[in-house]
């Protein structure tokens, strides 16, 4: 039976661990040709490596706030596998700290925007010109619930995460009689690399299943499974949709 990407071509940042890695992993078994992106060149390739001939895969090293590299990460997908179907902006960078707001470095607050906004942004108009070309495409990006509401002592990483789904709505808008759907996904707490100095501490990982009335933390499979359907021709209805994948966590 074909699965819900097949023949479609997929590019994923942020791929060589965590919601990327199993986004990238997901979409291979739907049948998607993969372009595995990230910094981390033994995370993306070992991606690829797990793939192994599920379907076609192939790593980019790219930086997505660089435009050369995003650039160069677009043509390089088109060139491999002929178009881009399905555009996935995970990258991003974590909390920058639990501080207020006049607490907070400045150098942080702008590396933080830098990848979280920044990178969003030059990938998705990079993307975005290659799917006017085709006439149709797909595009996720991973925002927050902490782009939902706020978060005490995340300032920086909240007014990131907010930019995102606005960046997402106002895409999908005006590009709504384009065939490019755009949307986004909203993770609640999620068991990764990034926050595993919060999970992997009893006391707080207490505290984060306490918030979730769900009861438990979430695992990148289940939003790898949320960004699939918004990628496919299921989803063909929805588009400037920030989705919680998040346990009922903004539901509260």
């Amino acid at each position: 039976m074909a699965g819900q990407l097949q023949d479609k071509v997929a590019l994923v940042t942020g791929a060589g661990a965590g919601i990327g890695r199993a986004t990238a992993l997901a979409m291979a078994r739907e049948g998607a040709s993969v372009v595995v992106s990230d910094l981390n060149v033994e995370g993306g390739e070992e991606t690829v490596t797990l793939i192994g001939d599920q379907s076609r895969a192939a790593f980019v090293h790219a930086d997505v706030t660089d435009v050369d590299s995003v650039d160069a990460l677009v043509s390089r997908t088109v060139e491999m596998f002929g178009r881009l179907d399905c555009a996935v902006n995970n990258a991003g960078v974590g909390t920058g700290g639990n501080t207020r707001m006049h607490e907070t470095p400045d150098d942080t607050y702008d590396y933080v925007m830098d990848v979280n906004v920044r990178g969003v942004w030059l990938c998705m108009k990079r993307e975005i010109v290659q799917m006017l070309e085709q006439g149709s495409g797909a595009i996720v990006n991973t925002a927050s619930g902490a782009g939902l509401v706020a978060v005490p002592g995340l300032t920086a990483y909240v007014a990131s995460k907010h930019a995102v789904v606005g960046l997402t709505r106002t895409a999908a808008v005006d590009y709504a009689t384009d065939g490019i759907r755009v949307n986004c996904v909203c993770p609640g707490y999620i068991k990764t690399n990034m926050t595993r100095p919060a999970w992997s501490v009893p006391e707080r990982l207490e505290s984060m299943v306490a918030r979730e009335p769900i009861g438990r933390i979430g695992e990148p499979e289940e939003v790898a499974e949320a960004i699939v359907w918004l990628s496919s021709d299921a989803a063909s209805f929805v588009t400037g949709h920030p989705m919680s994948v998040d346990g009922g966590y903004v539901a509260l």
